[in-house]
């Protein structure tokens, strides 16, 4: 068993929408996944690019994928890399693929000399907790996420500051 990444290429965007619909399930969100395969080819290859992906393939077969975008530490006045979504298709699992993925985007972080690779992860995700623990990463739990979004965000920003 072979397991190879490689970029995600224009005519990818159908299958990352689907693997995307696929962590939807797994992860109990589908009624949040409404991007569209237009939307995904757009921000993945428009013009400006807003998100990069890698797809891991085994034996030729795509299993899964990374979606991530450069983020930056202003402690450290360097660019990290985020990693918004990470997958691989349940039968493919233990075979390397989700190891590959973030090993990949680990050499691109050295490579460009950037600080960190961020993520998040559902806490009830104990198979995804377990697989990062057993890497090392470091648990952020003194940090809460927070989120505007929908109406919240749309009325902060018709909101007058000045």
């Amino acid at each position: 068993m072979t397991v190879a990444i490689r970029p995600a290429v224009p005519a990818d965007a159908p299958l990352i929408h689907r693997f995307i619909g696929e962590l939807a399930e797994y992860e109990k969100l589908a009624h949040q996944a409404v991007a569209t395969v237009a939307q995904i080819e757009a921000a993945l290859f428009g013009d400006p690019v807003r998100a990069h992906c890698h797809i891991a393939q085994i034996d030729g077969a795509a299993v899964g994928f990374a979606l991530w975008f450069y983020n930056f530490s202003t402690f450290e006045g360097r660019a990290g890399l985020y990693l918004e979504d990470l997958y691989v298709r349940p039968e493919a699992r233990g075979a390397g693929a989700g190891k590959a993925l973030l090993a990949a985007l680990a050499q691109r972080c050295v490579a460009e000399g950037l600080v960190r690779l961020d993520w998040a992860v559902l806490d009830w995700n104990a198979p995804a907790i377990a697989f990062y623990d057993s890497l090392n990463a470091e648990a952020k739990s003194d940090w809460i996420t927070r989120r505007l979004s929908g109406e919240a965000l749309r009325r902060l920003a018709q909101s007058s500051v000045c």
